[in-house]
């Protein structure tokens, strides 16, 4: 339980007014349970799709709206927050150590805004597309947020950090590497396959693995070269723009 409770803490805007521990068992469960407070998050956003839509009647591009506020607002824009910071760094153009630097800056700069802007009218696109063509799926929309996250999962724990200090740096040294990577994989092979079940299709689960596979070698690869490793920003980033990859995967087959 402490470790849904950080989950939600850290990784969310839900209050959790509660002083928790922070040894290795319970950040290793708040990773853990990160994918599943992506499920209840993609949960609501497909509440809000079905509520819009069918019930108030609302276009599907202001429900696609309001599908990407929704999650915005119970993530508190973190994830968004790192992936603006990312564009800030890498269009910088600058040597590895002053990208750093710029991923520490909490001020937002053109290249991130601009990042942050073209992310954002993806998403309203891609959701006003799957609605427009009535795909809205209760299975998808948990599965993606969950997978993002649960690939992050790996991404985090087994790319060396970039920096010897901050949150990142924290939490990396107290996880515990074999457990995460082994319910990582568990949990995402048995959402993998209740997705294909539900879908009742078998090449879409596997299309998704093998685009995973890809987008994390890449991004792992990308991030090694350009800023050394892993950062808390970087994570954020992974997430919005693994989602961002796996909804257009969907929305080949739908």
């Amino acid at each position: 339980m402490n470790g849904l409770l950080l989950a939600m803490q850290f990784f969310t805007a839900i209050p959790v007014r509660k002083e928790l521990p922070l040894g290795r068992r319970e950040v290793t469960a708040m990773y853990v349970a990160l994918p599943f407070v992506g499920a209840a998050i993609g949960l609501a956003m497909y509440g809000v799709s079905v509520l819009l839509v069918n019930y108030l009647h609302v276009g599907t591009f202001l429900a696609s709206v309001f599908i990407v506020l929704t999650a915005i607002i119970l993530t508190g824009g973190l994830h968004l927050d790192g992936w603006a910071d990312t564009g800030d760094a890498f269009f910088s153009y600058k040597d590895r150590k002053k990208r750093l630097e710029i991923l520490e800056d909490p001020r937002l700069g053109a290249f991130g805004t601009m990042a942050l802007v073209l992310l954002i009218i993806v998403k309203i696109a891609v959701f006003n597309e799957i609605l427009m063509r009535g795909s809205g799926n209760i299975a998808v929309f948990i599965a993606i947020p969950f997978l993002a996250r649960a690939s992050m999962n790996l991404y985090f724990s087994t790319v060396r950090l970039a920096k010897d200090k901050g949150i990142a740096h924290f939490f990396k040294e107290k996880i515990s590497i074999n457990i995460l990577i082994s319910w990582t994989l568990v949990s995402s092979a048995m959402t993998l396959f209740a997705l294909g079940f539900m879908l009742t299709s078998v090449l879409i689960p596997i299309v998704i693995a093998v685009v995973i596979g890809i987008a994390f070698f890449m991004f792992r690869n990308w991030s090694l070269k350009h800023f050394g490793g892993v950062t808390g920003d970087l994570c954020g980033a992974f997430i919005e723009g693994m989602e961002v990859v796996l909804w257009l995967t969907v929305l080949c087959f739908i």
